[in-house]
């Protein structure tokens, strides 16, 4: 079912079937560094994050991590979502992509995209980003948006700082 159609990508919610994908996506060296190592070493492993995390926050929020394909073929490229952390006030907006698929716009267009869904759909006034210190991808991404950094913040007692975004929609 697609939630949100861009001109190259197709935006939709995970399913169990995507179980395949999320455990390559999750492994990937980039996933690991950047967003942390989730223990998804079996294909269980990855039916279980679909279950506890996305599927569950569709229930409790209506929204949460959306998996992005390629509208040409349908290929699973990354996700692409809004997140409600408990430690963070606002909802956040989270995305990853397949290490091929970088450097070509697309984390910008389903950024964008899902910006637009949350404003118009899910009345979604303030956003906010977190991401790591050396993460400058994903920087470059939020500043191009209209993001503005708000400032350095730690996540459930962590020892690593984190950079925080924020946007006024």
């Amino acid at each position: 079912m697609t939630l949100i159609d861009t001109n190259r990508l197709v935006i939709r919610k995970i399913t169990e079937q995507d179980f395949h994908f999320i455990f390559r996506l999750l492994n990937e060296p980039s996933w690991i560094k950047y967003i942390g190592d989730k223990g998804i070493k079996t294909e269980t492993d990855a039916k279980n994050y679909i279950q506890t995390g996305p599927l569950q926050m569709y229930k409790d929020f209506g929204f949460g991590l959306f998996l992005v394909t390629l509208k040409e073929n349908a290929v699973p490229i990354g996700l692409c979502g809004l997140i409600k952390r408990p430690s963070l006030e606002n909802i956040d907006l989270g995305y990853a992509f397949l290490p091929e698929y970088t450097g070509k716009g697309y984390a910008f267009e389903a950024t964008k995209a899902v910006i637009q869904y949350g404003k118009e759909q899910l009345s979604i006034d303030k956003i906010v980003a977190i991401t790591t210190i050396d993460n400058l991808n994903s920087e470059k991404v939020l500043l191009k948006l209209g993001f503005s950094f708000d400032s350095l913040i730690k996540e459930n007692n962590a020892s690593e700082e984190l950079k925080l975004f924020t946007m006024v929609l």
